[in-house]
């Protein structure tokens, strides 16, 4: 058997594995032309080995692969980066901004401007999560969308909404912040998924389906599976990040995955295998390949964030910048010297980053939330630099 293009990240992945942090993961590298995809452990404990075409809920990895098909619509011509959202979503249209984040719902002021495309690609439309100084406090703001069952933060359980009734609920909240003025996460992605589907004229899993997946032969990637497919899924796992065990969620089981979406959610909606994110990040490292402008990828792995609007992000952003869909790191870090990697994490327990500067790119699957959330994503990311 060869060798494994890196050693000290195998053994690493391997040693995680064996200690029962997880099941199992499946890794891909890439170093230039030298291409890796490694399967380790099994789809769950106590389950069937895994598999380098295993089919994972890659959470929020689906924020780029939006991105990317906005800019396919860009470059079309259907939509502008500059124009406001209201003409394909009116619902959004003479917004109103809360005065303080706690505020009543009615104590508001009007909008300086509208929401453009560009600022749902950037996370600056004026809501999304509040992470600091906690989670999603119990605010109005977040009150009234939990009631309206927009599920604005995690991906589980699902909303039931459609994609217009998702749209027209959202559209009775204010705004938190002024459009254009401040980073928040998540929220921007959901609305986006709704803009491009009317943009196209179509379905938001079919649009992606031609014009992406199609032409980058990404046959395992979508909203759903068919049922006989199912067991392609891995279990969910995650503990009670306190040292506790790690228990299978009762939530986003296979079945749930078995059948289109109410709502096809751009925020963190899609399946995907390994292989399949290969070929989407192979697609940007290479300006585009034909299928999307080299402008276009540059504009995506590109920072647009201020200074102000940095120190404000938090700790999601944890002093890394924000392209479209996707983070852009702006200074040297654990990994290396060099800024301008890009890529994100899922909470489900991935990770994808390109290096364009080292011509690396390095992707890992789990389905288990510690794997993000204590430390497992930022160790693979390191390690795949020692080569």
């Amino acid at each position: 058997m060869a060798s494994p293009l890196n050693e000290k990240l195998t053994a690493a992945m391997t040693g995680r594995v064996a200690r029962g942090e997880l099941p199992g993961l499946v890794t891909a590298l890439a170093y230039g032309d030298d291409v890796e995809v490694t399967a380790t452990g099994d789809t769950a404990f106590g389950g069937t080995t895994m598999r380098t075409d295993t089919v994972f809920r890659i959470a929020s990895l689906t924020k780029p692969v939006l991105a990317a098909a906005t800019m396919l619509l860009v470059e079309d011509g259907t939509i502008a980066l500059d124009e406001p959202v209201d003409r394909l979503l009116p619902e959004l249209a003479a917004r109103r901004v809360l005065r303080t984040l706690d505020a009543p719902l009615d104590d508001t002021v009007p909008a300086e401007r509208p929401i453009t495309v560009e600022d749902l690609l950037t996370f600056r439309l004026g809501h999304g999560m509040i992470t600091e100084p906690s989670f999603q406090p119990a605010y109005p703001v977040i009150e009234a969308a939990r009631d309206a069952e927009l599920v604005l933060d995690v991906p589980d359980p699902r909303t039931p909404l459609d994609p217009d009734e998702w749209i027209r609920r959202f559209g009775e909240l204010p705004l938190m912040d002024q459009p254009g003025t401040r980073w928040r996460y998540n929220t921007g992605t959901l609305v986006l998924g709704v803009l491009v589907a009317r943009a196209a004229g179509k379905p938001l899993g079919d649009f992606l389906a031609e014009r992406l997946f199609a032409p980058l032969d990404m046959t395992d990637t979508g909203f759903w599976l068919p049922e006989e497919a199912a067991h392609r899924i891995p279990a969910a796992y995650m503990s009670d990040l306190q040292g506790g065990p790690l228990q299978e969620s009762p939530l986003s089981r296979a079945a749930e995955w078995t059948r289109p979406p109410a709502f096809p959610s751009g925020s963190a909606g899609l399946l995907s295998t390994a292989p399949d994110l290969l070929a989407f990040a192979q697609m940007l490292r290479r300006n585009g390949d034909g299928l999307l402008s080299a402008d276009s990828v540059r504009r995506m792995t590109t920072n647009h964030l201020t200074p102000e609007q940095l120190g404000s992000a938090g700790l999601l952003l944890g002093g890394r910048g924000w392209g479209y869909g996707m983070s852009v790191t702006v200074a040297p870090d654990d990994a290396t010297d060099t800024p301008g990697r890009y890529g994100w994490e899922g909470g489900s327990g991935t990770v994808w980053f390109t290096d364009p500067h080292r011509d690396l790119i390095g992707i890992a699957l789990s389905q288990v939330a510690d794997f993000y959330l204590l430390g497992g994503t930022a160790e693979f990311t390191r390690l795949a630099y020692a080569r």
